[in-house]
């Protein structure tokens, strides 16, 4: 399976509407890739909050149409972040949009867990409710976002639903750099599972990026590490090696706390 992770930079200098061309021109780019991710709101920049309201589309709004054309005309399975979603019918929320390689649309995923300790994302934002998987041919994603990443019990649930590849698109700060690998690889191992982490570069609202997307395996070795600019990852990776890693070491097997998997007859 090949998978190119797309490090955007947002610059507040760049329109929304210039930066959405651009990035489905970097999409396009991409064929012949398998799966393809971009980060987490990336039209806005995931601190800024002032532009959340303004900048808020429906679901199959400007970003839907733009990231479906390029997904088809590329032939790649896109995830395509994450978008400020506008419900006409409740709040905001931060919803991911995953594209087939026809354009149609997969998978929506609101974010679950927000972020800001009572300000920002977590005051602005809606809570999603639902975990989301997406059946590829040769992997099942399991969808997350950014903050989503410290919350091991998700991740935990996406598996126990067939999760196989996590994906995570992220605006993650320079700041926490440390804590974006650490967990990303942590979450790799708990759950033998392949971590697809996709961050952006650039500032937002004044907060440095730390870029550094990553593709760790189910045995927690990272498979490729972007720099802190914009950056097309590209790897490939076996997904037969987490059914492997999950024979030759059967940890959640074991497992005595939490959601167990159905017993099989």
């Amino acid at each position: 399976m090949r998978a190119s992770v797309i490090q955007i930079a947002v610059d507040e200098g760049e329109s929304v509407e210039s930066r959405r061309r651009r990035v489905a021109s970097m999409v396009r780019d991409q064929a012949g890739a398998d799966l393809v991710v971009l980060p987490e709101l990336w039209t806005t920049g995931a601190f800024a909050y002032q532009d959340f309201g303004q900048e808020a589309e429906p679901l199959e709004g400007p970003t839907h149409e733009a990231m479906a054309k390029a997904a088809s005309d590329a032939g790649v399975w896109l995830h395509a972040g994450s978008i400020p979603e506008r419900d006409p019918e409740g709040p905001l929320y931060n919803t991911s949009l995953v594209f087939s390689p026809s354009g149609d649309l997969a998978a929506a995923y609101r974010k679950i867990h927000r972020f800001g300790f009572d300000k920002g994302e977590a005051v602005l934002m809606g809570a999603g409710a639902e975990l989301v998987t997406v059946r590829l041919p040769s992997t099942t994603l399991g969808l997350g976002t950014c903050y989503d990443l410290r919350f091991p019990e998700l991740f935990r649930g996406l598996v126990d639903a067939g999760a196989e590849t996590l994906v995570v698109p992220a605006g993650w700060p320079e700041r926490r750099r440390s804590h974006w690998t650490l967990l990303a690889q942590a979450r790799a191992v708990e759950n033998q599972s392949f971590v697809v982490a996709c961050g952006t570069a650039g500032t937002h609202a004044g907060v440095p990026q730390a870029g550094h997307s990553i593709v760790v395996d189910p045995w927690g070795e990272v498979l490729a590490e972007a720099g802190a600019g914009e950056e097309v990852l590209t790897v490939e990776f076996d997904p037969g090696k987490v059914a492997a890693t999950r024979e030759q070491f059967p940890a959640l097997k074991d497992r005595v706390l939490g959601l167990q998997p159905p017993r099989r007859p």
